[in-house]
């Protein structure tokens, strides 16, 4: 074995025996750490008021950091760099720093914050609000709330386009409109008109190009296609029980059937089905990054980690809940 190459290895035993034995390691040996270790997902564990933190690579859980209560979902927001987590029925949002992981500030903003879209300027997030029917702008370096605006009703998932110039959500878990905001300028939004879905929406995500987005049913066993230009839906794809929630990846879209315990990869540009994969029940909300796919089982606490095929890799026990989970470095 060459030496460098032996001097590499051994520290990465090194490292990696520090933290299994719960060692506390420097700035420059933590990072360190965590380039050899892999992506972690940050895990919202809902009934136990806490975030776990999940190595991929291993299913292990390393910690648990503590949040306000119920925290629902959580998004990888300013690049990679931090985490926004929402505690919906404490209408408060949980920031986390991922380098060093911790949380760095806690906002509250009233209402039921409910799920967060990232602006790719890698400053501002926005949060919609079912409570007070609003989407909120988060200023993630100055860590505040800078501005509100209305949309609609029961404003649920949440999705911006690529570029950050137009963000949808839809009102309501079963909604028979979409609301589009114009972000062109990230920190003043304008509300733009309703649009109709299909089926009663539940869940909306930008394809990668900006071009289309997929609409899920909280109704039937559907997918539409909505073109961003025309505002039509241009396909629709079969699927399992609703509501379905979709994540997209390389040239492929992953849906998830909480009900029916599997996960669907579709090619994005025909919506072929590719393949159908086994997940633990009640895993709705999906998550796609840095060559993982990750799906929380909402009712029985554990997150189903997959490769970018769709493959399970293994389940990892995580509480008695998990509601939503994201991927930083």
């Amino acid at each position: 074995m060459p030496l460098r190459y032996a001097h590499t290895v051994r520290r990465r035993e090194f490292l990696l025996g520090l933290a299994a034995a719960g060692v506390a390691l420097d700035a420059a040996s933590a990072a360190a750490y965590a380039a050899l270790a892999g992506p972690r997902a940050l895990v919202t564990a809902d009934l136990e008021s806490h975030v776990a933190v999940v190595r991929l690579r291993t299913g292990r859980v390393e910690r648990r950091i503590t949040t306000p209560p119920h925290p629902r979902s959580i998004e990888t927001v300013a690049d990679g760099a931090m985490a926004l987590c929402a505690c919906s029925e404490e209408g408060v949002l949980v920031l986390f720093d991922a380098s060093p992981l911790r949380i760095v500030a806690e906002l509250d903003v009233g209402g039921e914050p409910r799920y967060v879209a990232a602006h790719p300027d890698g400053r501002h997030a926005y949060v919609s609000d079912a409570a007070q029917g609003q989407v909120l702008v988060v200023d993630l370096q100055r860590r505040r709330l800078v501005r509100r605006i209305e949309v609609g009703a029961a404003a649920r998932h949440i999705t911006l386009s690529p570029a950050g110039d137009q963000l949808w959500t839809a009102l309501g878990s079963k909604a028979a409109s979409i609301a589009r905001v114009d972000t062109a300028d990230a920190t003043r939004p304008r509300r733009l008109r309703r649009t109709s879905p299909v089926d009663l929406a539940h869940d909306v995500v930008f394809t990668p190009d900006g071009a289309a987005v997929w609409v899920s049913s909280g109704s039937g066993e559907h997918v539409a296609v909505h073109r961003r230009g025309t505002l039509r839906p241009v396909q629709r794809l079969a699927d399992g029980a609703p509501p379905q929630h979709v994540a997209m990846g390389d040239g492929v879209a992953y849906v998830t059937s909480g009900h029916d315990g599997r996960l669907r990869v579709h090619r994005i540009s025909d919506g072929r089905l590719l393949r159908t994969t086994h997940v633990p029940e009640y895993s709705y909300n999906v998550t796609a990054a840095r060559g993982y796919v990750i799906s929380p089982s909402l009712e029985l606490g554990r997150l189903a980690i997959l490769g970018p095929r769709g493959h399970v890799l293994r389940v990892a026990r995580v509480g008695r809940s998990c509601h939503d989970a994201c991927i930083i470095a």
